[in-house]
């Protein structure tokens, strides 16, 4: 393990070279399973569902859309544009396909991801904490979509480095990657709100700082600085979201109508409630429903030890978003685990632990760990996949 004064990226260095094995070990088996039943596991990766949208967009722009037979209308404005705008951009200068550089985009991104989340883990609760932090990452269940030529991978790594850059007190380098991250899914308003409210609080105490009697004043360029991030965080998202009202010609909540028509909606999680209790119906699907059940509980067990850890107010705010976007949409059930993938400060309290003094049973509980989510993914992608 790098000294603690050495540069951040060294001090990652563990971190990274863990998650590359993690990453190898599911794509070794995913490679191996989809062979076995006569797939191409590239092909798994990087042109199907999704990965065929973001392609689209980057070949062709904006402008595509199916309508199904029951009415839906699917546009492919609902996929924010950082990502094929990244493919188009590796297309251009390089001889990959489309395909080709959202595999690569997703590759680094997801990289860059976990060197943020060691980051703020370390910056929260120590370097062994940021090593658990990333490894617990690599191995969710549905860790085989950082693989994917998908978003969750640029999108956490974006929030990642905002989120470290809100902690050492970056401010404008915190609303830059913001509005990045706006430009790349619509949970990009959780990076925003984060910003905002470590803005607005750190606001509210430098003026109670400067209210007090012998109370130096603070300098004014780093409240600029603050409020130049604050005003930088949400121009990516309500750019494109504004594009899209225009181009619809539907005003501001164009994009909630865009959203309609592929069912997405916030219902408050109405409709999940429904989803699960429905699947106690029948014995063998209850098992399921016992299992969302156990899967929610445990997450906001986990979010509530968070705030009883007094974690920093930034990753309370961005995580709470994150899970409420994910578990209060109201379609596209399938599809939770892998949004809820970017709210990885919710695995920091695990990462505490597993960072404890019995080094040799952590290292034997992540191993395991890994070749499940390896099996597990591997069965995934060649089954139903992510929708």
């Amino acid at each position: 393990m790098a000294p603690p004064h050495a540069p951040l990226l060294r001090r990652a260095v563990a971190a990274l070279l863990g998650y590359a094995a993690v990453r190898a070990l599911g794509l070794a088996v995913l490679a191996v399973w989809s062979a076995a039943r006569g797939k191409s596991a590239y092909t798994l990766l990087t042109a199907r569902w999704d990965s065929l949208w973001y392609t689209r967009v980057a070949e062709l722009g904006y402008g595509y859309e199916v309508r199904l037979p029951n009415g839906d209308v699917h546009s492919n404005l609902a996929f924010f544009p950082l990502l094929p705008w990244l493919e188009r951009l590796l297309h251009a200068v390089t001889p990959l396909s489309y395909a080709d550089a959202g595999f690569v985009v997703s590759l680094l991104g997801s990289l860059a991801a976990a060197a943020g989340i060691y980051a703020v883990a370390e910056r929260v609760y120590g370097a062994r904490a940021g090593i658990c932090a990333v490894l617990l990452w690599a191995v969710l269940p549905v860790g085989v979509v950082q693989s994917m030529a998908y978003s969750e991978s640029l999108f956490t790594a974006l929030a990642a480095w905002s989120l470290y850059a809100l902690l050492t007190g970056r401010w404008v380098s915190a609303g830059v990657l913001a509005a990045l991250a706006g430009l790349t899914r619509p949970v990009g308003v959780a990076v925003v709100a984060a910003v905002w409210t470590a803005g607005v609080v750190s606001f509210v105490r430098e003026h109670g700082a400067e209210r007090t009697p012998g109370a130096l004043p603070s300098l004014y360029a780093p409240r600029r600085r603050r409020a130049l991030g604050m005003l930088l965080a949400p121009l990516g998202a309500a750019a494109y979201v504004l594009w899209v009202g225009h181009r619809t010609g539907k005003g501001p909540l164009g994009y909630l109508d865009v959203q309609a028509g592929w069912r997405n909606g916030f219902d408050g999680g109405y409709a999940f409630a429904r989803f699960v209790a429905d699947k106690f119906t029948s014995f063998p699907s209850a098992l399921a429903g016992l299992g969302l059940i156990v899967g929610v509980a445990l997450l906001i067990w986990l979010y509530v030890t968070g705030v009883r850890e007094r974690q920093p107010i930034e990753l309370l705010v961005y995580t709470g978003v994150v899970l409420a976007l994910a578990l209060c949409a109201s379609s596209y059930f399938g599809s939770k685990p892998r949004l809820l993938m970017p709210a990885f400060p919710v695995l920091l309290p695990l990462a505490r632990t597993l960072a404890g003094p019995r080094a040799f049973r952590s290292a034997l509980v992540t191993a395991g760990l890994a070749v499940v989510a390896a099996v597990y993914g591997a069965f995934w992608l060649n089954g139903s996949g992510p929708p």
